[in-house]
């Protein structure tokens, strides 16, 4: 009934509000990203009122764009609506399911992946990567290729053997830096090194069940919240931060640490 009533207010609201008509689903996209990092930040701050929010938010979006490809006037078979999404689903769920819906045995996560990417490619996907979005953060992308890869059957045996290969890129990513002048030797060789310590960082951490990209973001929401600590008090102080010794920031920042 609760979803029955989102979508009559947004047959109402498509026919009578001026924004609402207005919209294309160009037009929605940046804002559905948006909304989608809205909710990726409720859920690292574990904050289940705004995820509830957040998740209201992204199924308008989603029932949006069904009711604005059901007016679509090019050829019939370009139209659907939001009924034709959920069986959709359904029917993808219950195909590359078929150890619960067949005859197939997987009882492992790692046989339940692998099955997934085969039949993914079953399906007319040329490639276990062709899956992975050009336009995901490349943190991300960095994951998930491993993932894929790794469900092809395509992955290190042993983390230590991760862990050998980061020593490895951190040492040939050291070797394009002159150490007794630190001047860079050569800008694109060093970036193509440094691409190459992140991506094994991103692969161990993926050994030792860690996501890099959360990691990354509680990191940086943990240096926010300390130098927002530390404008306040050179502000409370009377202080600017462009007139303080580095020494004298250290003292606030310790604080900030504390709390």
């Amino acid at each position: 009934m609760a979803f029955d009533r989102l979508l009559t207010i947004m047959d109402e609201l498509r026919a009578q509000c001026p924004w609402d008509r207005k919209q294309t689903m160009d037009s929605l996209r940046h804002l559905t990203i948006e909304e989608t990092y809205e909710l990726s930040d409720a859920i690292l701050e574990k904050d289940m009122n705004e995820i509830r929010k957040e998740l209201g938010d992204i199924q308008l979006h989603l029932v949006f764009y069904a009711k604005i490809a059901s007016e679509s006037t090019t050829e019939s078979s370009d139209r659907f609506d939001m009924a034709d999404v959920l069986t959709s689903v359904c029917e993808k769920l219950i195909s590359r399911h078929p150890h619960i819906y067949g005859d197939t045995v997987a009882e492992t996560e790692e046989q339940v992946k692998a099955n997934w990417e085969q039949l993914k490619l079953k399906e007319g996907n040329k490639s276990v990567l062709g899956g992975v979005p050009s336009s995901l953060p490349a943190l991300v992308k960095a994951m998930r290729i491993q993932e894929k890869a790794r469900g092809a059957g395509f992955d290190w045996e042993e983390k230590q053997q991760v862990w050998e290969k980061v020593e490895e890129e951190m040492q040939e990513f050291k070797a394009e830096f002159n150490t007794d002048t630190n001047e860079l030797i050569d800008t694109e060789r060093a970036e193509g090194e440094f691409g190459d310590l992140l991506f094994s960082l991103v692969n161990y951490a993926r050994f030792i069940d860690i996501n890099p990209e959360t990691a990354l973001e509680r990191t940086n929401k943990k240096f926010i919240k300390r130098f927002t600590y530390l404008e306040q008090k050179a502000r409370a102080n009377g202080k600017s931060l462009n007139d303080m010794t580095l020494a004298e920031m250290d003292v606030y920042w310790n604080e900030a640490k504390t709390i």
